[in-house]
């Protein structure tokens, strides 16, 4: 590979820097989650991405190189459920290899514990797992998946055995599927070491039915909180921080609340979004990518793809949810909303 010098940091039309790539090393996944890939769109006749049409972890690694040298410090692995790409550790240790690169991954924790012992050796820094509920009926309900809570709980366990002292506990919000669920899992966390963290139900792709009357915002979600359990904000660790930090104020455990609906952050947005199919987005909405795939797989030098990529977030201007917000929620803004997610990729393909 071309070595490239590092010419300082990229910034868009807004004066965002880039500073972190959500890599989709896959689109499958062993679960059907409600808000993600209901069954009755992803069932047994759909069709995932031709292997072939899937990046390898050698072009992974060339784009990550690139924006390596203009300051991209924070890759996060995602899938689908990124576990089921055979041999992950491998692409885990040759991204290790670049200096300064925090390394993370988001994980449904259902296989977790057979890779969490070779995912630390390989040097991946911090594990993220998914955990919308820790009522067995309501988990399984949302997940449809043939997992249980115990299944999730031990992963996380082997998480820590493996040497994953503290992990991030993500759980989606979707109002009368799971909004019953903050309190004990704020019950079961509130000691730490683990963050936890909840996200308002998002208006992603085309196929999971959205409607604002099912957002569970960010405010209901603090002060389902604080009826129990005092809360005291943190200020941002650092810029482009999505969660609303809180610490505990009578025990050691930290809550996030990631409220990209109703206090939208794409004023201080740093990341881009890779599919497994090599698709670069520079916004979770966007409707156009640049198809680097096309680009690794048809000759052209590091520097052409260092210029391709260079272009794509220097006339980057995204903010989709402001934009949402600022509308209100009145019909115009639906008709915003409903245009805008016609040809969006679907969480499970984008990665979140």
């Amino acid at each position: 590979m071309m070595q490239i010098a590092a010419l300082g940091p990229w910034f868009d039309q807004l004066g965002r820097p880039l500073q972190e790539l959500r890599v989709s090393v896959t689109d499958r996944c062993n679960f059907r989650c409600r808000y993600c890939m209901p069954r009755e769109h992803f069932g047994p006749q759909h069709r995932y991405v031709p292997r072939d049409q899937i990046l390898s972890f050698e072009e992974i690694l060339r784009v990550v190189t690139i924006l390596h040298t203009v300051g991209l410090r924070k890759v996060r692995l995602t899938g689908g459920e990124p576990l089921l790409r055979e041999d992950l550790c491998q692409l885990v240790r040759q991204l290790k290899d670049l200096p300064r690169l925090e390394l993370a991954m988001t994980t449904n924790g259902s296989i977790l514990p057979q890779f969490a012992r070779s995912l630390k050796n390989a040097g991946l820094d911090r594990i993220t797992v998914s955990l919308d509920a820790l009522d067995n009926e309501v988990f399984r309900r949302t997940s449809d998946s043939r997992y249980s809570v115990d299944d999730v709980l031990s992963a996380i366990d082997a998480a820590v055995a493996a040497g994953f002292a503290s992990l991030k506990i993500n759980c989606v919000v979707k109002r009368g599927m799971n909004d019953d669920q903050i309190l004990p899992l704020v019950e079961r966390f509130r000691d730490g070491p683990h963050e936890l963290r909840f996200i308002e139900f998002m208006d992603t792709g085309e196929t999971p039915t959205w409607s604002r009357a099912d957002v569970f915002t960010a405010d209901e979600i603090l002060s389902c909180i604080e009826s129990c359990y005092p809360l005291e904000p943190l200020e941002p660790a650092n810029y482009g921080q999505t969660s609303r930090m809180y610490k505990h104020t009578q025990s050691a455990g930290r809550v996030g609340i990631i409220a990209s609906v109703s206090h939208p952050f794409c004023g201080s947005c740093t990341r881009a979004r890779l599919t497994a199919r090599g698709e670069l987005h520079t916004c979770l909405f966007a409707q156009n990518s640049l198809n680097l795939r096309h680009m690794l797989r048809s000759g052209l030098s590091d520097g052409e793809i260092y210029h391709a990529l260079f272009r794509a977030w220097s006339k980057r201007a995204d903010r989709y949810s402001e934009l949402r917000a600022s509308h209100g929620w009145s019909v115009s803004e639906v008709r915003l909303r409903e245009s805008a997610r016609q040809g969006r990729p679907e969480m499970s393909y984008l990665g979140g």
